[in-house]
């Protein structure tokens, strides 16, 4: 299966989970040289950037959700996202531009699109995806539940992916739906 494909599939496995709702906040962390079968942070792609944000959006698209990309641990992590998301949430940007060497190939491109891009440190996002082993778990909201989705790789990247849910409290008194 071509990249191409293995992300249709990866948006495909979202949509029909019902996750996903129109305003939340969706991270993606996203390695491309792991993509390629390279140690994390050792053979960036702008292609394989092209072809994840290309499938991000029409998951963004379909399901109303806001974007963030999280950038490598050179930048401590933080994430790009539309100004107006960053708004919307209250989330206090930082001054950085990332690059492929300071931020990764991805966020570096997704930054490069995007029509009023910052930058936040911090984030609690309400689901995401995760290729390349690039550590998504600490932008989610607690508590996260792994989804676990057929297309595992994305070419030899591992991909995991989670939702999250509110916590639940009361105990044995506790009535959950």
């Amino acid at each position: 299966m071509t990249l191409d494909q293995q992300l249709e599939q990866l948006v495909s496995e979202w949509l029909s989970t019902n996750y996903l709702r129109q305003g939340e906040l969706f991270v993606i962390g996203c390695s491309t040289s792991e993509v390629f079968g390279k140690r994390i942070g050792t053979a960036g792609s702008e292609e394989v950037a092209t072809l994840v944000f290309s499938a991000m959006q029409t998951l963004q698209k379909k399901t109303g959700v806001h974007l963030a990309f999280q950038c490598c641990e050179h930048l401590n992590r933080a994430l790009v996202m539309e100004r107006l998301t960053c708004e919307k949430y209250g989330y206090e940007t930082v001054h950085v531009i990332p690059v492929k060497t300071a931020g990764g190939s991805m966020a570096t491109f997704a930054y490069q699109q995007m029509k009023a891009p910052v930058l936040v440190e911090y984030i609690q996002a309400h689901a995401g995806v995760d290729i390349g082993e690039t550590m998504i778990g600490m932008h989610l909201k607690p508590v996260a539940v792994p989804i676990r989705l057929h297309q595992r790789k994305l070419g030899q990247a591992r991909v995991n992916a989670a939702y999250t849910r509110p916590k639940l409290i009361g105990g044995a008194r506790g009535i959950y739906q």
